[in-house]
């Protein structure tokens, strides 16, 4: 039996676009440039839930910070993720309907996995591992070997999808497969030549 495990971030989903990003910092009277260097300083604590909501955000606009503005904040934040990328979301699709085993891994915080968990084309695949759930983030080897656990599958059967090089290398430290992402028709000729092996 082989997994086929998904990012989300840059693979399921295109990137945050950099004008939702700016639209939180417009939205919290905050300078642009800070807003997006603390945005990205404090995510793996974050993502690790290292952080709570409250605290991540405070770190990011660098004052403390009302329940309705933290609430706003994790609004905007999921949807300036829940932009799908088409051609990566229709290979999902396809899998599924073949009956493909398919889960998810992603750096997420609690507040956005909840919310990501919501989306129609994530909700469609049954095994879903966010790192803010575990107290894990990518690419620490514990988090591929606990998903390679969860899923009572050999780390040798599983195929790791992520845009980031390093998170790729963290799932073949762990004895997987890894496919790098650049696009989704790249994506599918790699997964065609991985499952044919």
């Amino acid at each position: 039996m082989t997994w086929i495990v998904f990012d989300y971030g840059g693979v399921l989903s295109l990137p945050q676009p950099e004008s939702d990003a700016l639209e939180m910092a417009r939205a919290m009277g905050a300078e642009p440039e800070a807003f997006l260097t603390g945005y990205w300083r404090h995510r793996l604590d974050f993502d690790r839930a290292g952080l709570t909501p409250h605290a991540y955000w405070a770190a990011v606009l660098g004052r403390s910070v009302t329940h309705s503005e933290v609430a706003r904040l994790v609004a905007m934040d999921l949807a300036g993720w829940a932009h799908p990328d088409e051609g990566t979301v229709a290979l999902l699709g396809e899998l599924l309907a073949d009956g493909r085993d398919v889960a998810l891994l992603s750096n997420a915080p609690v507040c956005l996995s909840d919310g990501l968990d919501e989306l129609p084309w994530i909700a469609a695949i049954g095994r879903r591992f966010y790192s803010g759930r575990m107290g894990l983030v990518k690419p620490d080897r514990k988090i591929y070997d606990e998903v390679a656990r969860e899923l009572d599958a050999d780390p040798a059967d599983v195929v790791f999808i992520d845009d980031r090089p390093e998170n790729v290398e963290g799932a073949e430290r762990a004895g997987m497969t890894g496919l790098l992402f650049t696009g989704s028709a790249d994506l599918r000729a790699g997964l065609r030549g991985v499952l044919a092996a």
